[in-house]
């Protein structure tokens, strides 16, 4: 007789159980004592509200975009990373609509390939967000130090910084599907993520962690600097700029902070010990908020931004009409041709970009 094939090795039979929707009911089961019959639609009205709220999510950080590329004056290294900030906000909201959209009941019509596909997306917005805000941080630090880190070759040095955010947040989001799961494992799975490890977890936490008190401890460098520097480094535009970013990455911290201490808890609970960790989605829908408060923290705090964005949904109006809109496709050198659109005369005189 023909001796015996020797045993698959333990990560190829993960990989094959990946076309399996069968795992995606024994996880939920495990975890959560929930299988395909007992879920309800019950989140109905919170869905349909998260679904409007990551439409208007993605509008309004396509409006942040189309500003950025369209004014000469938000060309700047300062504003190429807030562009890229909205960028992924505009991302982690088509992410989370598709998250809220296949949910649910639908979760089980998923092989674990497509449930990690889903749930990696979305890991990786958040990375990317995180990360935009620590680029943003390093500008504002390189800046106000006055080291001339963007000289010649400042183009090259933006995307390799840029290049290197999304590289690391792709990275992270898809260490699950690389094999950094609990399949096989029931016992180390989360109970929020049921797929996920809780190591996985614990790691994404604490990185982001990491990042976020390193940003605070760049802006604390950067207002001892100020504070103790000559005026010209303390200009009027430069703390207004320093506040405002200082609010955004306040705002993530308020939004995403029931969420992280939800997870948390998740690595530290045994299964279905926590009750709470069913809930989580109403944690992640208030952490959805953040990617909404971004365009209106930069609508409120710059007027230049203010102005830009009133032109382009008056060009966008005046475009739906069917009027003529030559004008708004010329790039914008100065806010100032906001006037234009409204067809007045007079208007504000272009200037620095103005924080208030």
């Amino acid at each position: 007789t023909a001796p015996p094939s020797p045993p698959l090795p333990t990560h190829a039979c993960i990989y094959k159980d990946y076309f399996n929707p069968d795992k995606i009911r024994d996880h939920y089961n495990y975890t959560k004592g929930m299988t395909e019959k007992q879920q309800t639609p019950g989140r109905d009205a919170f869905s349909i509200a998260i679904v409007v709220l990551c439409c208007f999510i993605m509008l309004e950080n396509l409006l942040v975009l189309v500003s950025v590329y369209r004014n000469k004056k938000f060309h700047s290294a300062m504003f190429i990373f807030i562009g890229n900030l909205a960028f992924s906000d505009l991302l982690a909201g088509l992410a989370f609509m598709a998250n809220v959209l296949l949910s649910g009941q639908r979760t089980f019509s998923l092989t674990p390939v497509q449930w990690f596909v889903r749930e990696g997306t979305a890991f990786a917005t958040l990375a990317a967000s995180v990360f935009s805000l620590l680029a943003i941080a390093i500008e504002r630090h390189v800046a106000i130090t006055k080291v001339k880190l963007y000289s010649s070759d400042k183009n090259c040095r933006m995307v390799l910084l840029i290049g290197a955010c999304w590289v690391i947040s792709v990275a992270i989001g898809g260490l699950p599907i690389m094999g950094w799961n609990c399949m096989g494992r029931l016992e180390d799975c989360s109970t929020v993520l049921p797929l996920y490890s809780k190591r996985y977890i614990l790691f994404v936490v604490t990185v982001f962690t990491a990042i976020l008190l390193s940003i605070v401890v760049l802006y604390g460098r950067i207002y001892c600097i100020v504070r103790s520097s000559h005026a010209e480094i303390a200009s009027v535009q430069t703390l207004a700029l320093l506040k405002t970013v200082t609010i955004v990455l306040g705002a993530f911290i308020a939004c995403w902070l029931p969420a992280f201490i939800i997870l948390l808890l998740d690595t530290s609970c045994a299964v279905k010990a926590c009750p709470v960790l069913c809930k989580a989605n109403y944690f992640f829908g208030f952490a959805a908020l953040n990617s909404a408060m971004n365009p209106v923290i930069y609508t409120l705090r710059s007027k230049d931004m203010r102005k830009e964005f009133l032109r382009v949904l008056c060009c966008w109006g005046v475009a739906g009409r069917g009027k003529p809109a030559e004008r708004c496709m010329v790039p914008l050198r100065s806010s100032s041709s906001l006037d234009h659109c409204r067809g007045k005369a007079g208007g504000d005189s272009p200037g620095t970009d103005n924080l208030v």
